[in-house]
């Protein structure tokens, strides 16, 4: 399960473009000044499906978790993370469709190689991966979601990320490598976990910063950005103060953050995942994975992936408060419920 480095110290990608649980990667979101654009409907959780009605299913819900909880972590971050960049292949788009609700269309095709060319013309295969994401995640939480992706690097690396749209940093595209899609324990989690920073970095949690997204490379512009900024700052904007993720950030990151972020700016590759291994080994009961450590936006969505597919914890540890963390916002347990109803329904048998 390699995973790939998040650079924090490169401030043009921050988060904009944000890998899976399992298969990590990172693409800067292209940049084109959008004007002004009106922001997205804000998410209106549904209340017809009462939560305690959630479907179980837990012989997939306990494979899912146990395939994305790593036996021996501690042992683990340094080599995936190295082996992942020394098989890091270029990242080829197949296809981009547009998104309108559940439907997909308007497919862009990219020139690809002619080993890519059965893939490309594998429509059904693309409508299937977007269908399964869509059975997953209910329409009304996704009102951001504008693009999906079909894309590969090769086998065994970035298996999903999410990117803000070449044109609107207020949409979000998905997009996901049709080479790692064959295991459905891994794209579940993935989807998920995916899905999460659809939903922290969204809009009405992180006000989208236009100077930023117009100005990538300007790092003095997004120094600026983060100076005026009194809540935690993701990458693309200001966290809002009652948002997800900086709530996550003040509850689990503020006496760690300094410590991480002096790692994270290390320049030298051996040494920054020789640093970020010990720090993980160090506070190892704070996370769930190792690929958790890799940035606060990855922690939190990685914890929701948890939070959705594993049983409730008892909170013995700070990892597990993690997942606790998501009970105390009832339109996430309702959203929880839903996610595992349509698992139950949709996983491939």
């Amino acid at each position: 399960m390699p995973r790939l480095r998040l650079l924090f110290a490169t401030f043009t990608l921050l988060l904009s473009s944000l890998a899976c649980v399992t298969l990590m990667g990172e693409d800067p979101a292209a940049v084109n000044d959008p004007g002004f654009v009106q922001q997205p409907d804000l998410i209106q959780p549904p209340t017809a499906v009462p939560v305690a009605e959630a479907a179980s299913c837990p012989l997939i819900t306990e494979q899912i978790v146990s395939q994305n909880s790593p036996a021996d972590l501690s042992n683990q971050l340094d080599s995936d993370f190295n082996n992942s960049s020394e098989d890091e292949e270029e990242t080829t788009y197949i296809v981009t469709y547009r998104v309108s609700g559940d439907e997909i269309s308007d497919p862009y095709f990219e020139d690809v190689p002619a080993n890519l060319q059965d893939e490309q013309d594998d429509t059904a295969a693309h409508q299937a991966l977007w269908d399964y994401f869509t059975a997953l995640i209910p329409l009304s939480y996704r009102p951001t979601l504008a693009e999906f992706s079909v894309m590969t690097d090769g086998t065994d690396n970035v298996l999903a990320a999410v990117a803000q749209t070449y044109d609107d940093p207020n949409l979000w595209g998905l997009e996901v490598d049709i080479a790692d899609t064959s295991d459905y324990y891994y794209l579940s989690f993935t989807l998920v976990h995916e899905y999460a920073h659809l939903m922290t970095l969204a809009p009405d949690q992180v006000t989208p910063s236009l100077a930023i997204f117009n100005n990538p490379d300007d790092n003095d512009i997004y120094l600026d950005e983060v100076s005026a900024c009194s809540n935690f700052f993701p990458g693309e904007g200001c966290s809002n103060t009652d948002s997800y993720i900086n709530a996550f950030y003040n509850e689990f990151w503020t006496g760690i953050y300094d410590e991480w972020n002096e790692i994270n700016l290390e320049e030298d590759e051996d040494l920054y995942y020789e640093k970020l291994d010990d720090f993980y080994i160090k506070y190892e009961d704070q996370f769930l994975t190792d690929y958790s450590v890799t940035h606060p936006a990855e922690d939190i969505a990685e914890a929701f992936g948890f939070f959705v597919f594993a049983e409730k914890p008892a909170g013995d540890s700070i990892a597990e408060d993690k997942i606790l963390f998501f009970y105390n916002y009832p339109e996430l347990v309702q959203l929880r419920a839903e996610i595992l109803s349509n698992l139950c329904a949709n996983f491939p048998q």
